[in-house]
């Protein structure tokens, strides 16, 4: 039982009143769901000197407080990032409206009509860290697809993220929809997210975003379903039917475009067959990036250079200008370090040959599984999904970029004509 403390009592009573404003919010249609979210969009711009002010807040605390230049950039709401959060509402705005749809339907023998019809989860629950735009994006996201969200920021973006609710809650004024359908958790110690993941009752999925140890914590506390992604170690195959120059091009892009994202590159794998034609030019490519690798005995043996890798490196995700090469004999052998060293996120194969393009998708059960392109394409809006809240590593319910759909369920629905089970 959960102790009732007064932060206890203060977010069971704020899901409490999300879940009943869920049920406002779950019946009201397109139209009504896309103005709001316009009227959100229109008010972050209209108000953007407030929010400025609430973020200037955080930022002196994260400076006092010796917060890096990086993270620091990440609290920032600049005119361009409050006007991006604008266009995400408005963008959400025009996707399609997953809620109703009906995405099968079968006729049985005896004349019954039986489908399945999209509807909202109910509430999510939202943990995340640093950056104040997520409060914006989420809260869209769930407002299309129906659902109630209890944002819970983390202490470095109180203020802003406070901020942000506030504005969009303030549209909500102007609608039919109520403004409890968006909630931020004022409490920023560790203790809030155990209690906020023990509402099963009111609460119906967490989804944290963050570092491994933040999602592994809400894990191990929450009596809630969690969409969870500890981490992203993606590979690269590149087969010996493979075009090497594409080869070099797609590695690249996917190492050192943006290298401290959840889907760069991470391991390369390198067929036996072209490895010693390969592995220089590539090697050479690296270098020019200020990439360090960190290789095989059989990579070593083409590019000395290389520092020797442990099985610690093939478990890495070095989110970081590192690399890790190994050459393996085969499709199979490539398959089998996947599987096993793999983090179930984003695994390319870069290949002239249609039969292994195949086997490599029918084996290779990632969750973003491709064939010539970079792994950084594993995105939600990449993948014209839109904007995401996430990204899935658990197969159950939702798999790979969360989506609008990612954020509704299916019951079924049966039509009959007086029909009685004999």
């Amino acid at each position: 039982m959960i102790a009732q403390t007064g932060t206890t009592i203060t977010i069971a009573a704020l899901a409490r009143e999300t879940k009943l404003a869920s049920r406002v919010l779950a019946a009201a249609g397109t139209a009504e769901k896309d103005r709001a979210l316009r009227l959100m969009a229109a008010g972050l711009r209209r108000r953007r000197e407030f929010l400025r002010e609430r973020n200037a807040v955080d930022l002196d605390r994260a400076r006092e407080n010796g917060l890096s230049a990086a993270m620091i950039d990440r609290l920032t709401l600049s005119e361009a990032v409050i006007e991006a959060m604008a266009a995400g509402l408005e963008e959400v705005a025009g996707f399609a409206d997953p809620v109703g749809e009906v995405v099968r339907m079968w006729r049985r023998p005896n004349g019954l009509m039986v489908g399945r019809q999209r509807i909202p989860l109910g509430v999510i629950g939202m943990i995340y860290e640093a950056r104040p735009n997520v409060t914006a994006d989420a809260a869209g996201l769930c407002l299309k697809a129906g659902n109630g969200v209890i944002l819970r920021g983390g202490s470095e973006a109180i203020e802003s993220n406070r901020a942000v609710a506030a504005v969009l809650r303030d549209a909500l004024a102007e609608t039919t929809i109520p403004a409890a359908v968006i909630q931020v958790i004022p409490h920023t110690d560790r203790q809030a997210i155990t209690e906020m993941v023990q509402l099963e009752d009111d609460i119906d999925l967490i989804i944290p975003r963050g570092g491994e140890g933040l999602i592994r914590f809400v894990v191990e506390h929450s009596r809630i379903p969690v969409i969870k992604h500890y981490k992203g170690v993606c590979h690269v195959f590149v087969d010996d039917s493979a075009d090497p120059e594409m080869a070099r091009r797609i590695v690249i892009n996917a190492k050192a475009q943006r290298p401290g994202v959840c889907n760069a590159l991470e391991t390369l794998l390198v067929h036996a067959a072209v490895a010693a034609d390969f592995l220089p030019a590539m090697a050479a490519d690296l270098a020019a990036a200020g990439v360090a690798v960190r290789g095989c005995e059989q990579s070593r043996a083409v590019v000395p250079d290389f520092e020797p890798a442990t099985d610690e490196d093939w478990a890495a995700e070095y989110l970081d200008l590192v690399l890790a090469v190994r050459v393996v004999p085969d499709l199979d052998a490539a398959v089998e370090h996947i599987q096993t060293w793999g983090s179930n996120h984003t695994e390319a194969i870069v290949t002239g040959d249609y039969h292994r393009s195949q086997e490599f998708l029918r084996r290779v059960n990632s969750s973003v599984v491709m064939v010539n392109a970079s792994t950084r394409f594993s995105d939600g809006g990449q993948m014209g999904l839109g904007a995401e809240i996430g990204i899935s590593t658990t197969k159950l319910h939702a798999y790979g970029p969360m989506g609008l759909e990612g954020l509704t369920t299916t019951k079924y629905i049966i039509y009959g004509d007086g029909h009685i089970r004999p």
